[in-house]
C-alpha cells in the first residue's frame, strides 16, 4: 500500500513538472508600458491611462496598483500564452474582486480585466494593452 502511495506521488511531481516545463509562455521579461482604457457598466468610460511595470516569469500579470489600493493577486493560470488570474483589492471605497486575462506574444500583449465592488453594485471592464519597452530600471 505504501509503496503504490509513493509511487503515485512521485507520478504526479514528475507530470506536473514536465506539464510546466513544456509550457513557456512567449514573454520576454523586461520594462513594459501598459495601457488600460476602463469602462463602467452603463457605458461611461475613463480615459486611457499608461504606466510602466518590471515584469519577470514570476510577476507576468500586468498591475496598476494605486496609492488608496491594496491588491493581492490570488490565482495564477496559463495555457500557451494565455495567463489568467484572480484578484481581491481593498479600497477606501470598499472590497474589489477581478479576473483578467491576457495573451503574451513576445514583446507585447492584449487582454482584459473585469472587477467588481459588490458593496456600490459597481461593475468595471479594463482593456489593456502592453508591450516591452527595455530593460528593468
Amino acid at each position: 500500500m505504501f509503496k503504490t502511495f509513493l509511487a503515485a506521488c512521485i507520478l504526479m511531481v514528475f507530470i506536473t513538472a514536465n506539464a510546466f516545463a513544456g509550457s513557456d509562455v512567449n514573454f520576454k521579461p523586461g520594462k513594459w508600458e501598459i495601457t488600460t482604457t476602463m469602462k463602467m457598466a452603463g457605458g461611461m468610460s475613463m480615459p486611457p491611462q499608461t504606466f510602466t511595470q518590471c515584469m519577470t516569469k514570476e510577476n507576468i500579470v500586468p498591475q496598476n496598483t494605486q496609492p488608496d489600493q491594496e491588491c493581492d493577486v490570488i490565482e495564477i493560470k496559463h495555457s500557451g500564452n494565455t495567463i489568467t488570474w484572480k484578484t481581491k483589492c481593498k479600497t477606501a471605497q470598499g472590497d474589489m474582486n477581478g479576473s483578467g486575462k491576457v495573451e503574451y506574444s513576445g514583446t507585447t500583449f492584449k487582454g482584459k480585466m473585469t472587477l467588481s465592488m459588490p458593496s456600490a453594485n459597481m461593475k468595471f471592464t479594463s482593456e489593456m494593452s502592453g508591450r516591452r519597452i527595455g530593460k528593468c530600471d
